[in-house]
């Protein structure tokens, strides 16, 4: 995403400061969507409408959760997908919990640096556009698995709504133009995505035209009556070989018939008396939300206030180091041993603690490891039940629209995730992530990811669903949803609403949002030696709900709404529903 930028440094005793006109850009947020009985939250209005109804019907949150993403698929191509893959989290009424991966893997033929010229440097693009990018898809593989073991409804009522949008199509608004918009000049390189998401005349479809997607329509109906088998073992996956083979990518038969979804522990910690569930590796978001949350817990936040100098120079010092783990020791569980219980321990929050300086910035350089040399397009959904299911989901293309690609006659949206893994130890990636060999490619191996999708509860009980898009920035992303409701008291809307900042070790930058810190804060920051970089641009589409009440203070007070949900601000077509 190229944006303009104003960049602070602070350079001896002399600052220079220059300022925006300070515009009313954080308005008061709106009320959260309130429900007694279930709450869905997505990026598109009619796919939470889907899993309202599914709900209604009563279906379980994990059905509501895969009619929701195969919706998605349909009426949010950007980043709803069935090429692609994500994370589900989910806690059950009983208090237990699980995890399924069905992110994308590399295929077989993959090597450690496919995405390397002769002379070792990383070709521009390879990784990210075309057939050479695409990973195996899981997304239907993970719904399938979720909704056989998990739900309680047929998979033909779960994909009839989809089949539906995709067969008669859908009137598009502001949002679904918006983004149409935003990916026409990819798509128009792709002959068969350009025939279904531009006019004939090439051009983008307007507010109010109906997009209807038949091929995709045909390849959903195939996997309602066929199951999972359809995608990975019939003409689904025989068409995206043979586009693959055509189109200078390395896809193989093989990798869609072993294609296996995995079943794992989620991560789980305590912050300040509230237990977070969250992603395990080959995600990075739970370990680091949890590291980050485990620093932070030894410092009065709330007494300090949201968006004060210390509090932001307190979150970045926490975030600059487990960063540096993210991006050093963490990979796939099947080729990378994480020292997960290590990232975890409470005593070595306290060792980082006793690390960070009280006057000065950290400096990233000093904390390189020992030989060590994802996108806004992800989209995020939350379900809570009337039985107390909770069930978080992210899952993506990578990029907007993915690689771009959509194999002859399947209308299925390629993923370009291979661009997740190390290309080379020390190489930024689409998101500027500097990462090492513990993501390198490797056959089978699957991508480290920051998708976070998590489930808060106290005493118990659900108290917070939350997660976010936003490539490396996911984790502080819904990090700093759950410390403004926990620290700082915000309502559910104001906690995803709020604006925000982000460090990731590398670039050793601190980005703030639009007006997200006052003109005083961010001279104190400077003047500590942070470099701040106050973008004009926003990131991350965060979905939440709150259960008891919109914000901890009417949870305690009693008599506030069972469920509450709010959206993003940031997300144009989104909607939170409840009933």
């Amino acid at each position: 995403m190229h944006h303009t930028s104003r960049t602070l440094i602070a350079v001896s005793l002399s600052l220079t400061l220059t300022f925006a006109p300070l515009a009313a850009a954080f308005a008061a947020s709106p009320q959260p969507a309130k429900g007694e009985r279930g709450m869905v939250v997505t990026a598109q209005h009619l796919a939470s409408e889907v899993g309202v109804e599914v709900l209604k019907k009563g279906g379980n949150a994990v059905d509501a959760a895969v009619a929701v993403g195969y919706t998605l698929a349909v009426v949010y191509p950007n980043a709803g997908n069935i090429g692609g893959g994500g994370f589900m989290t989910v806690r059950f009424k009983d208090g237990r919990s699980t995890f399924l991966d069905f992110r994308e893997r590399a295929p077989l033929a993959s090597t450690k640096t496919m995405y390397l010229d002769k002379d070792g440097k990383p070709v521009k693009g390879a990784s990210l556009d075309g057939y050479l990018a695409v990973g195996v898809p899981g997304s239907v593989a993970g719904f399938e698995t979720a909704r056989e073991k998990y739900g309680t409804l047929t998979r033909q009522d779960l994909m009839a709504p989809a089949i539906g949008y995709a067969k008669d199509g859908f009137v598009l608004e502001q949002g679904d133009v918006a983004s149409l918009e935003g990916g026409a000049e990819r798509l128009a390189k792709d002959p068969a995505a350009a025939a279904i998401f531009l006019k004939p005349d090439g051009k983008p479809y307007a507010i109010g035209e109906r997009l209807v997607q038949a091929d995709l329509a045909a390849s959903l109906s195939a996997i309602s009556e066929q199951g999972r088998d359809a995608f990975y073992k019939g003409t689904i996956a025989d068409g995206i070989v043979k586009a693959s083979a055509e189109k200078g990518g390395i896809l193989a038969k093989a990798d869609f018939e072993t294609y296996a979804v995995r079943e794992l522990k989620p991560v789980t910690c305590n912050y300040r008396g509230y237990e977070i569930t969250s992603s395990p590796p080959p995600s990075s978001g739970g370990v680091i939300i949890c590291e980050i949350l485990n620093v932070l817990e030894g410092y009065p936040l709330s007494y300090l206030g949201a968006g004060s100098a210390e509090t932001v120079r307190l979150m970045v010092e926490a975030m600059r180091h487990a960063y540096v783990d993210r991006n050093s020791a963490l990979g796939d569980p099947d080729f990378v041993d994480n020292p997960v219980e290590k990232l975890l321990d409470k005593n070595y929050a306290k060792e980082i603690r006793e690390k960070i300086d009280p006057f000065r910035a950290g400096v990233s350089q000093d904390l390189m490891p020992k030989g060590f040399g994802e996108s806004q397009e992800t989209t995020h959904y939350s379900i809570v039940d009337n039985d107390g299911n909770a069930v978080a989901v992210t899952y993506t293309l990578n990029g907007s629209f993915g690689a771009a690609v959509v194999a002859d006659g399947t209308g299925i949206l390629l993923n370009n995730e291979m661009d997740d893994f190390t290309q080379k130890p020390g190489v930024p990636n689409l998101y500027g992530l500097v990462q090492g060999e513990a993501n390198a490619i490797e056959p089978r191996k699957t991508p480290l990811s920051s998708m976070s999708p998590t489930i808060v509860a106290r005493d118990g009980k659900p108290f917070m669903v939350i997660g976010s898009p936003g490539g490396s920035r996911i984790i502080t992303i819904t990090l700093e949803a759950i410390v403004n409701v926990v620290d700082h008291g915000m309502n559910i809307q104001e906690a995803v609403d709020a604006p925000r900042i982000h460090h990731q070790w590398l670039p050793n930058t601190v980005y703030i949002e639009p007006f997200g810190l006052s003109p005083d804060t961010e001279k104190l920051l400077a003047g500590m030696g942070y470099r701040l970089d106050v973008t004009d641009a926003t990131w991350g589409q965060a979905a939440g709900i709150l259960v008891g009440g919109k914000s901890l203070a009417e949870i305690e007070k009693g008599g506030g709404a069972r469920y509450n949900g709010a959206i993003d601000s940031r997300a144009a077509s989104g909607e939170a529903i409840g009933y």
